[in-house]
């Protein structure tokens, strides 16, 4: 019998203490609920490539959005600016991994408009920066006005040819949006001007500076660059640009042709304060990583954002290289976003 009772009473403490216990953890459960910081938005950012100077500074770009507004970027991309089939793996596998939203710069305007589709169809939202896309499910575009750019470039070589003159354009890949916008508002500009003529405007440099660089060369073959028959050359991004320079130095050709390329880096710049390049035509790439990760932030956090965000070009040349205003935008400061090089 005393033995039934101390048992009936250790059974009835147990029970006391598990209801304590279990009051204990649901207050706990609830108090973690309630003070729960709210999930980070995780934002991964595509760029066409990873190794020219110019990603460099869109990277520096989305981390001062990032850190300013609180968010996680995730930064990954193609080594090289023509693994199409690297983005559009990266596009699929930032959808499944459930991203808060995608930032990217399209390779090819074409073959990456099912992967943009589909990440909206999953309720990841998009933002289109760079480069255009043939797919109008994106939230916003956030660029440079191509167009107009490549527009500043042709004006200023007709100015430079005094209104006369062959002119050859060494484009850069097909199916990108960004450069062949750039390339048309340069000969719509060139057209203007009766006297030059446009001799050659259908090689394309490819995504390095090695491959620019051959096709350069070639180019310069064929159109006697040599014996006085080209007066000015356009290039329309940084690996055409160097890939030609490299072209024109070694067949002693730099100062003896008008040359205007686009976008920057210490040995573009290096050219130009020698007087091989006569201009170049910039972006603000890090205006562009920056912009273009804050709309994104906008939009997931519920607030209106503009379809369309222009991010301004500016046309450099020796005389105002070392302006104040220009010094930040041709050699920005990457250390403090990126860590020292």
């Amino acid at each position: 019998m005393i033995a039934k009772t101390v048992w009936a009473w250790a059974f009835c403490a147990c029970a006391l203490l598990s209801v304590a216990c279990k009051k204990k953890t649901d207050l706990a459960t609830s108090a973690g609920a309630g003070s729960a910081k709210p999930a980070e938005l995780r934002i991964a950012v595509i760029p066409k490539g990873t190794t020219h100077e110019f990603w460099k500074a869109v990277h520096a770009g989305a981390i001062k959005a990032a850190r300013e507004l609180k968010v996680e970027v995730v930064w990954k991309g193609p080594l090289k600016e023509d693994d199409l089939k690297s983005q559009v793996d990266l596009v699929q596998s930032f959808t499944a991994q459930g991203v808060s939203g995608i930032v990217l710069a399209p390779l090819n305007d074409t073959a990456l408009a099912a992967p943009v589709k589909a990440a909206g169809d999953a309720q990841i939202p998009v933002v289109i920066f760079d480069s255009a896309l043939k797919e109008n499910s994106y939230v916003s575009f956030v660029a440079t006005d191509n167009h107009a750019a490549g527009a500043l470039a042709g004006e200023r070589m007709a100015k430079l040819l005094n209104g006369k003159g062959n002119v050859i354009v060494l484009r850069y890949l097909e199916g990108s949006a960004s450069t062949h916008d750039r390339e048309q508002g340069f000969l719509e500009a060139i057209a203007k001007f009766p006297d030059i003529k446009v001799v050659s405007s259908n090689r394309y440099g490819g995504a390095t500076t090695e491959s620019a660089h051959a096709a350069g060369e070639n180019l310069l073959l064929a159109q006697n660059a040599g014996k006085n028959r080209i007066d000015g050359i356009f290039t329309p991004n940084e690996s055409t640009t160097f890939g030609m320079l490299l072209a024109l130095q070694k067949a002693q050709l730099t100062g003896k042709i008008h040359f205007i390329g686009f976008d920057s880096s210490e040995k573009l710049l290096s050219g130009l304060g020698a007087g091989q390049i006569d201009a170049l035509v910039l972006q603000d790439p890090m205006k562009m990583g920056y912009l273009a990760v804050k709309t994104m932030a906008q939009h997931l956090q519920k607030q209106p954002v503009a379809a369309r965000i222009d991010t301004g070009a500016t046309l450099v040349d020796k005389d105002n290289l070392h302006n104040p205003e220009i010094a930040e935008l041709v050699k920005p400061d990457l250390s403090h976003w990126l860590g020292a090089p």
